[in-house]
């Protein structure tokens, strides 16, 4: 499982470990939390299939555990470089462990929310500069489920998102 999406997309997503239904299909966000995906976005006018998307590591964890903390900072630089690779110009981290990892901060996705943040992203071992994005933390969309509270967060998270990139062309 890769970055999936259209070259120079707007908004990249990077969502948790891969779940069954995303390890069955071979794409991230499939089955019940690509389906809320695809509505969370549908309500602010934008088409899933017009952003870029990833797991925070690539392969479902024995049993669907947690990744452990040595699987997922091996799988950092990966994915750090998948984002400076796709050049988004912000990401979207959907998940407690995209947020934990990308921003390097032991925090939850409900405690980050909210508004953009910057995080820096090595270009690795050719010399370039680092590259900054801005980054939006959000719970999975599986999480919603869990209260109206998070439900009322979300709907906030994606007007915020609509609101940014209301003047960012999608290209798809």
């Amino acid at each position: 499982m890769c970055v999936e999406g259209p070259e120079q997309a707007p908004l990249m997503l990077i969502g948790e470990a891969p779940d069954a239904d995303e390890d069955r299909s071979g794409h991230p966000f499939a089955g019940e939390g690509g389906a809320l995906v695809a509505t969370m976005f549908a309500s602010i006018g934008i088409d899933r299939a017009e952003l870029l998307a990833s797991p925070i590591i690539p392969w479902r964890p024995p049993g669907g555990r947690p990744p452990s903390v040595a699987e997922a900072r091996i799988c950092l630089p990966f994915i750090e470089r998948a984002i400076v690779l796709a050049r988004p110009e912000r990401v979207v981290l959907l998940g407690n462990l995209a947020v934990s990892l990308i921003t390097g901060q032991n925090t939850t996705a409900a405690r980050m929310r909210g508004r953009w943040r910057d995080i820096t992203l090595p270009t690795g071992p050719d010399g370039a500069p680092a590259t900054t994005l801005p980054a939006l933390a959000m719970r999975h969309p599986l999480q919603l489920r869990a209260s109206a509270t998070a439900r009322r967060d979300a709907w906030k998270d994606m007007l915020l998102i609509r609101e940014t990139i209301g003047n960012m062309p999608l290209k798809s």
